[in-house]
């Protein structure tokens, strides 16, 4: 009887624990995780299609080009796997690169502005779109990507499920960060006179 009595306490215990719930988060950030990695694939796909039709303009700036394939090169040569992602350095490291390609690219699309001919080409504006709907594509992926995590982490550090999160040792999971916080708090200067 005491058998029983002790075994029907452990699932009852065990049952209010967050473990399940532990797996379920798991799984949902991972996903979200690589659905963040997938429409970051897509906009590096993207790169080499804008970048030959870019080369097309033949008095294009040159150095601008070199940044972008540069960018691109070093953001798709970064991993970051789902059992990586509790790694704040790895994390930071793909960040970074991540935001690297896309400075580089609005780099470009300002520098393009400059090419009346380059503007006028109906390959680079459909490529110019599709670029700008997978911006927003990353932008809702990394915020479902936020969101995983914050359930995931709220978790692990609330009472009584933080006894569960430090016997299986599940560690809260590093967000996004933004690379140039102090630059992008700053107000954006816009001047209408110039040309």
């Amino acid at each position: 009887m005491k058998r029983w009595l002790w075994l029907l306490l452990t699932v009852m215990g065990l049952s209010g624990c967050g473990y399940n719930d532990f797996q379920k988060l798991d799984e949902q950030s991972k996903a979200a995780w690589s659905e963040v990695l997938n429409q970051y694939q897509r906009r590096a796909d993207l790169v080499p299609n804008i970048v030959a039709t870019v080369k097309g303009e033949a008095n294009f700036e040159q150095e601008t080009l070199t940044k972008v394939i540069e960018a691109r090169a070093k953001a798709t040569s970064i991993q970051v796997t789902p059992e990586t992602l509790n790694d704040p350095a790895a994390m930071q490291k793909f960040q970074s690169a991540q935001g690297e390609l896309g400075s580089a690219l609005s780099r470009l699309m300002v520098v393009v502005e400059q090419y009346p001919n380059l503007k006028a080409n109906q390959g680079f504006s459909d490529l110019r779109v599709q670029l700008e709907g997978t911006e927003n594509r990353i932008t809702v992926a990394r915020n479902r990507y936020i969101q995983a995590i914050q359930e995931y982490n709220v978790l692990a550090r609330s009472f009584p499920t933080n006894l569960t999160a430090m016997v299986f040792s599940y560690q809260p999971k590093a967000g996004f960060t933004v690379a140039n916080e102090a630059q992008i708090s700053a107000p954006p200067v816009v001047d209408f006179n110039k040309k």
